[in-house]
Parts: C-alpha cells; structure tokens; sequence
C-alpha cells in the first residue's frame, strides 16, 4: 500500500515537502513516481524515479522547482516542493511501477503504474 502526506496550504513562493510510504516489500523493486491532479483536469505526470536506471525525471512544469528523493531504510519517497506557485493547486498521488518495469516513454501515463496512493492536497495561495 501507498500513503501519501504532507499536504497543505501554503502560500505562492513557500514550500512543502511530500512522503509517500510503501509498506510489503513492493518498495525494493518498484520504481516510484508523482503525479497530480488539479480541479477538473487529467492527472499530470510530475516526477518519476526508475528503478532500472536510478535516473530522476521530472516534468518542465516543475524542474528546477521540484525534487524527488527516496529513503529505503524508511520505505519512502519524498517530493520536495519549493517555488511554488498558484497553479501547483492540486491533489498530489504517489505510484508504484512494479517489474517488469515501464518503457521510458511510458513514465508520464498513469496507465503504466501497478499501484496508486491516496492523493494529498495542496492548495498554494495568492
């Protein structure tokens, strides 16, 4: 299971810093990403972490901005988020992509992620 916090309101320029913990043993194996979902909008890839590779990917809206870290003694991955402005307002979901792993180009579909968090809020304000 995913379980993703840290959300909140926070005001443009501020930052927060999101966790998503996974228990059993899918952590070790999986490769993790974040993705958020705005009001009445898809939901958007934001940051990829692949295993295969130990590469970091992150989407333009939110590179330089944004960065993904993991810590696996604690099972976790983090979303640092600084520089925030008003159109990062979203719920923000953590993924698991377990083997055999996504295709590169697969990384920013939802679709391609075996297991799904419960999303957080963040809510960034003027």
């Amino acid at each position: 299971q995913l379980q993703a916090s840290g959300g909140g309101l926070v005001q443009a320029g501020g930052s927060l810093r999101l966790s998503c913990a996974v228990s059993g043993r899918t952590f070790s194996s999986a490769g993790m990403s974040w993705f958020r979902q705005a009001p009445g909008a898809e939901r958007e890839f934001v940051a990829a972490f692949r295993r295969g590779t130990g590469r970091t990917y992150y989407s333009d809206s939110v590179k330089g901005r944004f960065a993904m870290s993991r810590d696996d003694a604690k099972n976790t991955v983090y979303l640092q988020m600084n520089s925030l402005k008003l159109e990062d307002t979203a719920v923000y979901f953590c993924a698991a992509d377990l083997p055999p792993w996504a295709i590169l180009s697969s990384l920013r579909t939802p679709g391609s992620y075996d297991y799904w968090g419960l999303g957080t809020l963040v809510t960034v304000s003027s």
